[in-house]
């Protein structure tokens, strides 16, 4: 399943070289992988209530464009790899009108059990809409 959400660049998110923030491209992305989870039927607060977290253990990103306040831009968001303790999340952005990315990430997330702290082996259930 790939979700799409809609971002416009504020003016707070702009640093002094007049352009958004690199950190800011992976605030953006983290609010994709949210919306996707909920879009799954789910939110990362029904996994705590599981005893399961999620810990960001990679990101590899690509940043191909600028992005400026008053930008809407498009992040899209889809699962691609399925591993036993870990899955991996594909983002692309782009601004909004526009096929050209500003940026590529893969994004390797690992579930831990919440009780143990340890990588916790992905159930049945999160398989299913990954």
């Amino acid at each position: 399943m790939e979700t799409i959400i809609e971002i416009p660049v504020r003016s707070t998110e702009v640093d002094s070289l007049g352009h958004v923030n690199n950190a800011k491209y992976l605030e953006y992305m983290e609010w994709g992988r949210e919306d996707w989870i909920k879009q799954a039927g789910y939110s990362f607060d029904d996994l705590l209530e599981r005893g399961i977290g999620t810990v960001t253990v990679n990101i590899n990103i690509d940043y191909l464009g600028e992005c400026y306040k008053g930008d809407m831009l498009v992040v899209k968001t889809r699962p691609v790899k399925v591993g036993n303790t870990s899955f991996v999340i594909h983002q692309e952005m782009f601004k909004k009108g526009s096929r050209k990315k500003v940026s590529d990430a893969h994004v390797t997330i690992v579930l831990i059990d919440m009780e143990t702290r340890k990588s916790m082996a992905i159930p049945d259930f999160l398989k299913e809409i990954l």
